[in-house]
């Protein structure tokens, strides 16, 4: 028997986060979900009346954060569940990219998540129960030149989300970080900041990726629908991963990784080891 649960969900106007609010609503779970504009607000609240309940939030206001969440717990109860949604993508060499953006990039995708994290833990420590989702990318394990502070950005999620995990478990709460491949989302589209191009020797390199990027936008492999069911199947887990890839693309990309790392440590280990003592 399905338990019903309060979600509280980043970015519900799109993407993972509307496929997420979406499933809760369907198995017979409530949702609060976060957006910045009125007319996003009451789109939202259509989907299921008296059950998916809209909050106006900019998770950069990281003041707004906490008194939010502590409204949402006294006007429609305990939210059982956090799924930090809310993010975007940047695309550009990393010497053509203005530190400002790198600034957005970490407010966006890491503060405005730890922020939430932080303003759900004291009513989640006092129930001794929760379950936080952190949608990363695949993007915080492997690497591709063109994006270095979106990988930056998730790479940072991935290991605080981690570490809170080992920080939280034994008080009930479960962290997991979501880390989804190529998905047919809005990222690579009206949701990517693409820093203007400059410096003629990144040409041959960068600009067939950002031409690739732009073409499979919508057609990627990745179905959002059934990401979103895959991530349910976390909430009922008993013991959730911490970290969990999702599509193809990207366990193959990940593997790789792993068994590069895997020969470069073999390879250096000499010299790794020759600092001790």
């Amino acid at each position: 028997m399905t338990i019903s649960r309060l979600f509280l969900i980043t970015g519900v106007s799109s993407g993972f986060g509307r496929a997420l609010a979406q499933a809760a609503l369907a198995d017979g779970h409530r949702v609060v979900g976060t957006v910045r504009h009125v007319e996003a607000a009451e789109a939202f609240q259509m989907l299921a009346p008296g059950r998916a309940f809209a909050r106006l939030l900019d998770v950069t206001d990281f003041e707004a954060i906490a008194p939010l969440v502590d409204e949402v717990e006294a006007t429609l109860g305990p939210i059982g569940v956090l799924a930090n949604n809310a993010g975007y993508g940047h695309e550009g060499v990393m010497e053509e990219s203005p530190l400002e953006d790198l600034r957005r990039q970490f407010d966006v995708n890491v503060f405005g998540a730890v922020a939430m994290m932080r303003a759900v833990l004291p009513h989640m420590r006092v129930r001794r129960s929760g379950r936080i989702l952190n949608i990363t990318s695949m993007g915080g394990f492997i690497t591709m030149p063109g994006i270095a502070y979106y990988c930056g950005s998730k790479f940072a999620l991935e290991g605080i989300s981690e570490t809170v995990g080992k920080e939280v478990r034994d008080l009930g709460i479960h962290v997991t970080a979501v880390a989804p491949g190529s998905f047919r989302t809005d990222w690579a589209g009206r949701s990517m900041v693409r820093a203007p191009r400059a410096i003629g020797d990144y040409d041959a390199l960068f600009d067939p990726l950002r031409q690739r990027r732009q073409e499979v936008s919508g057609h990627q492999l990745g179905n959002p629908e059934k990401a979103a069911r895959a991530m349910m199947q976390l909430i009922d887990c008993e013991a959730p991963p911490a970290h969990l890839l999702l599509g193809s693309d990207a366990l193959a990309l990940a593997r790789d990784k792993l068994q590069a790392l895997e020969r470069d440590i073999a390879r250096w280990e000499t010299l790794t080891r020759s600092t001790d003592g």
